[in-house]
């Protein structure tokens, strides 16, 4: 099935434009223009490769959406678009699901924050979708990503990965896997307070980027988007992933980088944060903000490392030393944040 019969599923015309849209790492995604309706859509192939089970995402997508209106939330909602027959999800040739999603008009994306103050925009956008999701008890959202966030698998592939390594990889890592062994504790507090139950479980986005928030030309915030990766865990994990992603002033490609961590930037994100969320936090949520921050990078690089030892197999690159390089731009990331929360 080609891309133009997939297009006809969703719109039932030829006459349309398709553009890419290139800034994902995951899922192929188009802006869709029907020009009979001049009407405008995302259509987006998911990975299945990455998504084991699509049809989870698309009834996560639809619970989250429900829990969103019934609690009258603010911003706008990006909705599911069904197939002329009424499916959500089409298939290809390959087996691969598509489906359509609502578009914003006149919205724009960051891919890093342009100002402190879009930064807390951000951060307080993501607080109030966090509180308002969260605002009853927690509903059948089924995990699209299973042990994504099992750091102690992390950690057992890592070291699985180093004593599998082929010998030239282990030798240009050699420093990295220093740093990396010498904190190899680091998470061992978040394990322990996950096996006992000292954090609440909660819905969390788990990918809590600048860049999956829409914007106006004035930089307000409209949309929250990219609901794949809802799933139940413990929201500190949002809050450290914000950490990690809004507090590089370099690119995460960048190896060479040096006092890449921007405090001004976790003063502000911190501040967004709790801006809903600070009276619905427990005192061990709000105790573990700073080692949550940590642990998100950490985890970040381990998982670079990881996948530099196994030969890249994982993530995108595109030269050999690339994640040898994201490893050690998180490195210098996280070197930054522990001294400036004294933890070294």
């Amino acid at each position: 099935m080609e891309l133009n019969d997939i297009v006809i599923q969703f719109i039932g015309t030829d006459h349309y434009d398709l553009t890419p849209i290139t800034d994902g790492l995951i899922n192929t995604t188009y802006l869709l223009e029907n020009k009979d309706q001049g009407k405008k859509f995302i259509l987006q192939k998911i990975n299945n490769h990455v998504f084991k089970r699509p049809e989870a995402i698309v009834s996560n997508h639809l619970i989250i959406n429900e829990l969103l209106k019934s609690n009258d939330y603010q911003f706008q909602i990006i909705e599911p678009i069904p197939s002329l027959t009424n499916k959500l999800l089409v298939k290809d040739a390959n087996d691969d699901p598509w489906r359509m999603l609502s578009f914003v008009e006149n919205s724009t994306t960051f891919l890093t924050a342009p100002s402190l103050q879009t930064a807390f925009e951000a951060a307080k956008t993501f607080s109030y979708f966090l509180t308002t999701v969260n605002n009853e008890k927690l509903p059948a959202i089924e995990d699209t990503l299973p042990n994504f966030l099992n750091f102690e698998k992390r950690i057992a592939d890592y070291k699985n990965s180093l004593k599998n390594a082929a010998p030239h990889l282990k030798e240009n890592a050699k420093v990295e896997i220093e740093i990396t062994n010498q904190l190899l504790s680091l998470p061992d507090r978040w394990i322990e307070m996950e096996k006992n139950n000292r954090i609440p479980k909660r819905i969390i986005h788990a990918d809590v980027k600048i860049s999956n928030i829409l914007f106006d030309q004035s930089h307000r915030p409209l949309a929250v988007i990219d609901l794949d990766t809802m799933m139940i865990s413990t929201i500190l994990y949002d809050f450290g992933t914000m950490i990690q992603s809004y507090t590089n002033t370099t690119n995460e490609d960048d190896g060479s980088a040096q006092n890449n961590f921007n405090p001004e930037m976790y003063k502000v994100v911190k501040e967004g944060f709790l801006f809903y969320l600070k009276e619905k936090l427990t005192p061990e949520e709000s105790d573990n903000l700073e080692y949550a921050a940590q642990v998100a990078i950490y985890i970040q690089e381990l998982r670079f490392l990881t996948d530099y030892l196994n030969g890249s197999i994982y993530y995108s690159t595109k030269y050999p030393e690339h994640n040898l390089d994201r490893t050690k731009n998180q490195l210098e990331l996280l070197k930054g944040l522990r001294a400036y929360l004294g933890s070294e």
